[in-house]
């Protein structure tokens, strides 16, 4: 049975919401840190970052190692796999959307072989099951 490994990240916040700002921590890694405020979140990023950033990163990475392992799977195993997600955030609402794009070098597979894997990669994305109650949506092509 596979070993349970538990990622740890941490915020410290100053102020209130509108006013403050805080720094977010990848605790586990310790590869970095990383400023965040209401107005990256709500009104536009400038040099910080947002919830839905650290959302959208984490999910492209998600994504993209399960794609290549349903590639594999399919004796059709990738060379590159370059994918992008874009989070809609809303102020009030919330997050709104997630749209995946992803573009894969694959020798050998038929476009609709490819379309069947990916779509199947982004329902067992472990990111994607977490965010279900979120619409999520794909292009992807072969490169």
């Amino acid at each position: 049975m596979p070993s349970t490994i538990v990622s740890k990240g941490s915020t410290t916040w100053n102020g209130d919401l509108f006013n403050g700002s805080g720094t977010t921590r990848l605790d586990s890694s310790g590869t970095g840190s990383f400023d965040v405020t209401w107005q990256a979140r709500a009104e536009e990023h400038g040099s910080t970052t947002s919830p839905e950033e650290l959302i959208a990163s984490a999910h492209a990475t998600c994504f993209s190692m399960a794609l290549s392992k349903e590639l594999a799977d399919n004796d059709t195993p990738p060379t590159t796999v370059q994918t992008s997600a874009e989070v809609s955030f809303v102020a009030g609402t919330g997050i709104t959307g997630i749209h995946l794009t992803t573009t894969v070098e694959a020798p050998g597979i038929a476009e609709d072989d490819f379309q069947r894997i990916a779509e199947a990669a982004k329902s067992g994305c472990p990111v994607s099951q977490a965010l279900a109650g979120t619409e999520i949506t794909l292009t992807a092509s072969l490169a």
